[in-house]
């Protein structure tokens, strides 16, 4: 009975111990969505948008680097729709504008 005992609170210790893993995917997304930002030169037609993104994104990679995944996870999801945000924008206002993308 004690040996069963020792073993379900070192299970259950254990399972508290568990931490939300790196968000990866979130991180490559993001990252993909500044640099297609970046190429139509979203910091220039649509700074609004590009400014939110930057900034969510450099939040993002300081909780990423302290081990702080859900927040980084989170920042990364803004960093992400704020650039994607950027990106049609620039897109729009250089259509607009008539250049050629």
């Amino acid at each position: 009975m004690k040996k069963w005992l020792a073993v379900g609170f070192t299970v259950l210790f254990l399972s508290g111990c568990a931490t939300t893993p790196p968000p990866v995917e979130e991180y490559t997304l993001a990252r993909a969505a500044m640099d297609a930002a970046k190429v139509v030169e979203a910091a220039r037609y649509s700074p609004g948008f590009w400014h939110q993104a930057d900034e969510a994104y450099r939040q993002a990679e300081i909780f990423y680097k302290d081990h702080e995944y859900s927040d980084a996870k989170k920042e990364f999801l803004k960093a992400k729709q704020a650039a994607e945000k950027a990106e049609n924008s620039a897109r729009l206002i250089r259509q607009k504008n008539g250049e050629v993308l």
